[in-house]
Formats: structure tokens, sequence, C-alpha cells
């Protein structure tokens, strides 16, 4: 019998479509440093190529191989990773040519609190992963929704028995010298602003 996470992991180095379940809500991916690839996913989700892919990664060193990890982020990794806190940081060398939509300096970067998804990650290294809808539109819950969404267009579907419905992460800037919390979702920005007090 197929180990489903050893074909989405495979589907996605690929650079096919995969859909994995998060501890926020579904999400769509593919492998980043394929241009082709990540050119599926914005078609197949509708997504502005103004809007940048975050990237889901398996481990805080992950993060810092594909991303400028200065001390603010180190508190924050720390603090709430793995769960629904994404980041956006500087690239560097080894993610700065990937095709990720705009702007091309920075890359929004965050560690999933889900064990099917990470054991995925753990296979493929980093993937550009999005919520798993048409943009505008909600997320569905169910694979059967996530199945009338994207049909053929995803060439694996990793789904839970129960509806995945989660808050969106919380996304925050610091690619900057300021600490912009660019939208609130699981957690909230006191939260995110305390920690980084404490240090």
């Amino acid at each position: 019998m197929t180990d489903p996470v050893e074909s989405a992991a495979l589907a996605a180095l690929a650079g096919e479509l995969v859909v994995l379940p998060t501890d926020t809500v579904y999400g769509i991916g593919t492998r980043p440093d394929d241009p082709a690839a990540t050119a599926r996913l914005f078609e197949a989700k509708s997504r502005p190529r103004d809007l940048t892919l975050p990237l889901l990664v398996a481990s805080v060193s992950e993060a810092r191989r594909i991303s400028v990890f200065d001390d603010r982020a180190e508190v924050l990794a720390m603090r709430f990773w793995a769960g629904a806190l994404t980041m956006v940081l500087p690239r560097c060398e080894a993610s700065r040519g990937w095709d990720l939509g705009s702007p091309a300096g920075t890359i929004a970067v965050r560690m999933p609190h889900h064990p099917l998804t990470l054991a995925v990650l753990a296979r493929t290294g980093p993937l550009a992963v999005t919520s798993a809808n048409r943009t505008g539109e909600p997320t569905p819950t169910t694979c059967e929704g996530l199945h009338h969404v994207f049909g053929d267009l995803v060439s694996a579907y990793l789904c839970e028995e129960e509806p995945c419905s989660g808050s969106p992460s919380t996304v925050v800037d610091l690619s900057g010298p300021e600490v912009v919390v660019l939208r609130v979702g699981s957690i909230d920005e006191e939260a995110v602003r305390s920690a980084l007090a404490a240090g």
C-alpha cells in the first residue's frame, strides 16, 4: 500500500501540486525552486503575482538556511514554532532566485504544528504553501470540498477525516527595523510584542 505522506512528498518534489493539512487551514503547495511549479501554483489559485507565496519548513534550521534570521526571528521562533506564526524576513542567497511573486527581496516562513505536513517537509525540504482556495474565496475544510475546487490540478491530496478549520496564521514583518504585524490570526499582536520585549 502506498504511503500517502511519501506520495505527497514525491509529487511536490516533481514540481506537482499537493494539498496538505496544517494547524491553521488546508494548504496547497509545491517545491519553491522550480519556476514552472510555482507558476502552476499561482495559476491554480488565480493568485496575483504581487502576492508572495509563503514557505513552510520542518525546522528552525531550515528557516535559517533560506532567510536572514535576526535576533527577533530567533525569539519568535523559539516562542511560537511550531505554530501559527508566519515571519516575513529578508531572503538569503539560497532563496534569492526563487520565483515566489513580489516583493522579491523577502520571504514569508512558517513552521507548522501538524505531524503529517511536518513529515512531508522532512522529506522535501521547504515548500511554497498557501491556503488551499481560489483567491478571494473561503478555504474548504474537507477533502471533498478541496477536490471540488482543484480536481486534477492537484496530484496528491493528503487529507484528514475531520474538517480542518483553524484560524489563519498571524503574519509579522521583520524585514525592516520596525516590527509590523501584517495580519492578526491565531496569535494576537500583544503576545508577539510581549515575546519580543521579554527577549
